[in-house]
């Protein structure tokens, strides 16, 4: 079937509505308003500080995905590439995809092929799972008490899981120290990476996270006495679910699941100052960049084009 991707886009965008509808339907507008401005603006200031480290990360994840294909190119420039990219595909979904495409328009300016763009999609896509995996795994392991009482899991089964999603990436690592050829799985093959650079995954990966459960963690504490590690416990629940569904975003799935393991407060405002903060103003922001780059890109290409050949003289 030609059209299933926009099948699942559709109906992703269509559960993203439900959620969110379910979530929101029980405040009136006053309430909501009201909700959200009673975030203190130290807590959002704090907030919009963790997400700006966040997208700094995230810049990283294509600056060493580049040296990964062996196509390497100026820090600024996958800087442009990597925010203009994530700030749209973070709300469009199917990131594969949206901030694929974005990917594909920089880097094929710069000499890149779809095969190179291909890989480092996919390189950043294990950078985001390690990352996840990572803090994951530190956070149900250091808080495992906190762990069992958000979850409702037993002990054991959280250290498990625990040790479960660190075993990941040092599997991963030790791949890269030992393997030259590449990995099949099934048709798939997959380049393992320099040892340096599975490092720089893993690091870059849970630092990223940490920053972005350091952004909701400063929106939640303003109505509600939360340790950060239960609050990065939830946000990788959350955001796992949310690669899972592809939403948009992850609208309405965050804050279900959320709202759903932290019952104990009224948490919508909050939520919502996250969203702003994380999604929805690096949204605007990346698309003004990105038409801006567009146009300028566009007319450097227009005017390289129709520059007349310099005559060589006899």
């Amino acid at each position: 079937m030609r059209n299933w991707k926009y099948l699942i886009a559709v109906a992703a965008i269509g559960l993203a509505a439900f959620l969110l509808y379910r979530t929101l339907s029980r405040y009136s507008l006053d309430e909501l308003i009201a909700a959200v401005t009673a975030v203190p603006v130290h807590r959002l200031v704090g907030a919009a500080g963790f997400a700006a480290a966040s997208y700094v990360s995230l810049t990283f994840f294509d600056y060493l995905a580049l040296r990964y294909v062996g196509r390497p190119l100026p820090y600024p420039k996958a800087a442009l590439a990597s925010f203009t990219a994530l700030s749209l595909g973070h709300n469009i979904g199917l990131a594969a995809l949206s901030s694929g495409a974005v990917r594909y328009r920089f880097y094929s300016r710069w000499g890149l092929n779809a095969g190179d763009v291909a890989k480092v999609i996919v390189f950043c896509g294990i950078t985001v799972g390690l990352g996840l995996l990572t803090l994951g795994g530190t956070a149900l392991l250091l808080r495992s008490s906190l762990a069992v009482e958000i979850t409702g899991l037993t002990h054991p089964v959280i250290i498990a899981l625990g040790l479960g999603c660190l075993a990941v990436p040092a599997i991963y690592m030790i791949l890269s120290l030992f393997v030259r050829r590449p990995l099949r799985i099934r048709r798939w093959s997959l380049e393992m990476p320099a040892f340096r650079l599975a490092i720089g995954q893993v690091l870059i990966g849970s630092i990223n996270f940490a920053f972005v459960a350091a952004c909701l963690h400063q929106t939640l504490a303003a109505m509600a006495d939360v340790a950060y590690l239960g609050v990065a416990s939830v946000y990788v629940i959350a955001n796992a679910t949310a690669l899972v569904s592809h939403v948009p975003g992850g609208l309405g799935v965050i804050e279900s699941v959320v709202m759903y393991l932290l019952p104990q407060s009224d948490l919508i405002g909050p939520l919502l100052v996250f969203r702003f903060v994380y999604f929805l103003a690096p949204l605007a922001l990346g698309s003004i960049l990105f038409a801006v780059t567009e146009l300028v890109l566009r007319n450097r290409g227009s005017s390289s084009e129709g520059e007349a050949p310099v005559p060589v003289k006899a």
